[in-house]
């Protein structure tokens, strides 16, 4: 975990949440994006002998939040890293067919954003990375200076809404034919080149479909 920061998260629509979920003590339930521990702590506290509580996330620095925050439950709390995808073999491989709930907060976190050196944000100057797990080798600097044109303009177009995809994705190709992209500086600043100043200064960040995507 980083050195100056904590993985704090504040859980979203936390009584919306617990209510919908209709906690019975025995239950068993999934928290499949753990984050921080904040929802899932409040479902722990509910249960009691019986109870089950699997918290999944692919974030090194969440699990070892979340295993902190959730210590004094470790009777009736299993933490895995891997991701919510995985879900029914994660569920299987402990011998479990039925749950009683299941909670999913996307997106990325707030920690994600602020910790610069994980290269989430168009905010901070910070190397390319953006992996939520850092056991992956592939990172979004492989991502920009590897994939073909049509690739890039498919996935800033289908995950980021951007209606300048195809202008971006040539100027990114474009730009590292004579350097690669190393910084999501440069990243933010090859978008915005692509972006006429109009549509520039309404709508928020330019980068941030393509930082979405």
């Amino acid at each position: 975990m980083s050195e100056n920061k904590e993985f704090r998260h504040i859980p979203i629509m936390l009584e919306e949440v617990i209510e919908g979920l209709d906690i019975k003590p025995n239950g068993i339930y999934v928290d499949g994006t753990l984050g921080g521990g904040g929802h899932s702590y409040e479902i722990a506290k509910r249960l009691t002998d019986g109870g089950q509580l699997i918290g999944i996330d692919q974030d090194e620095d969440a699990i070892n939040a979340a295993g902190k925050k959730l210590s004094e439950f470790e009777d009736r709390v299993t933490i895995v890293r891997s991701n919510y995808a995985q879900m029914v073999s994660i569920l299987k491989s402990m011998g479990i067919e039925q749950v009683d709930g299941i909670l999913l907060d996307l997106g990325v976190s707030s920690y994600q954003l602020d910790t610069a050196e994980r290269g989430f944000s168009y905010m901070e100057d910070a190397p390319l990375d953006m992996r939520m797990d850092k056991r992956q080798d592939k990172t979004a600097k492989d991502i920009v200076n590897y994939y073909s044109q049509a690739e890039l303009t498919r996935i800033i177009k289908n995950y980021g809404e951007d209606k300048f995809a195809s202008k971006i994705a040539s100027r990114i190709v474009n730009f590292r034919e004579d350097k690669i992209i190393e910084t999501t500086g440069e990243l933010v600043e090859i978008i915005k080149s692509a972006i006429p100043i109009k549509f520039r200064l309404t709508g928020g960040h330019p980068a941030k479909r393509s930082f979405q995507a």
